[in-house]
């Protein structure tokens, strides 16, 4: 036999508070019991009904509830006392602020990561001049965006620049400058590939592109490989020092060996 909605008294049943609160029978009957709210009426033929007292109680777990608050938190608050019940809703309206707080961060931390994603580089191209030299073009983000934007090199490289400020990738950049005079200063003086000055420039180096994404000296290898054989690397290179390309390959070669790689049979891992 279905509940009547009304049983000749004021009471709602449980099924008709259900519906008009939008909560479940079953979230209704938890609730009876745990004592947080229960129908306080019966009808003659022994329904449970639910008074205007007892709804308004359910509408004010429905509040607590949409405010985060845990049912047994929820219970204390409707039977405590009327300034410890005003302490605690302080006290969680100074939580959900929290948490809006920390939910705005993290809104802003993605919109970041989403446009380091598809820029690249979180610069102006004034910036990056400025930054990286007279001799960048900002037009090189967008080409390394689409020759390895589906790489998971390119989501590390994504994850760090976004986080990264103008301070920070200057400091890169100068890294980056000092690690390439030593190296040329290297080339210059025959230091030879393999010896322990090259091994540790070397690893500096390998170090230095570990600041964009992950680099095992497999892919090492690899990178040394593509500066002798695209143009623009050797040509950045060797504008630096003559030979300076071949020398790093070779160094690079070295080091790996001496790490258990075989520069011969090198792969992207």
């Amino acid at each position: 036999m279905t509940d009547p909605a009304f049983d000749g008294t004021d009471g709602l049943t449980v099924g008709a508070v259900a519906a008009l609160v939008g909560v479940t029978i079953r979230a209704l009957h938890h609730w009876d019991s745990i004592g947080l709210v229960s129908p306080s009426e019966r009808t003659g033929s022994g329904y449970r009904l639910y008074t205007a007292a007892d709804l308004a109680r359910t509408h004010r777990v429905l509040i607590y509830r949409e405010l985060g608050v845990a049912l047994n938190d929820i219970a204390a608050l409707l039977d405590a006392p009327s300034s410890t019940a005003l302490d605690s809703l302080i006290q969680q309206r100074d939580q959900v602020r929290e948490r809006v707080t920390e939910l705005q961060r993290m809104s802003e931390a993605l919109d970041r990561m989403i446009e380091a994603r598809q820029s690249g580089l979180l610069l102006s191209a004034d910036e990056q001049i400025r930054i990286f030299g007279k001799d960048w073009q900002p037009a090189r983000v967008d080409e390394a965006r689409r020759r390895w934007g589906d790489t998971p090199e390119w989501t590390q490289y994504a994850e760090r620049a976004a986080s990264r400020s103008a301070a920070e990738w200057q400091e890169v950049a100068d890294d980056v400058r000092d690690l390439e005079a030593a190296l040329a200063e290297a080339c210059r003086a025959g230091v030879v590939p393999g010896s322990e000055y090259a091994d540790l420039l070397a690893e500096q180096h390998r170090a230095s592109i570990g600041r964009y994404f992950d680099c095992s000296h497999a892919m090492h290898v690899c990178i040394g490989r593509r500066y002798v054989t695209e143009p623009g690397y050797a040509d950045y290179y060797d504008g630096r020092q003559p030979g300076l390309t071949a020398w790093l390959r070779d160094i690079i070669d070295a080091n790996a060996r001496a790490h258990g790689v075989d520069p011969e049979t090198a792969t992207w891992q």
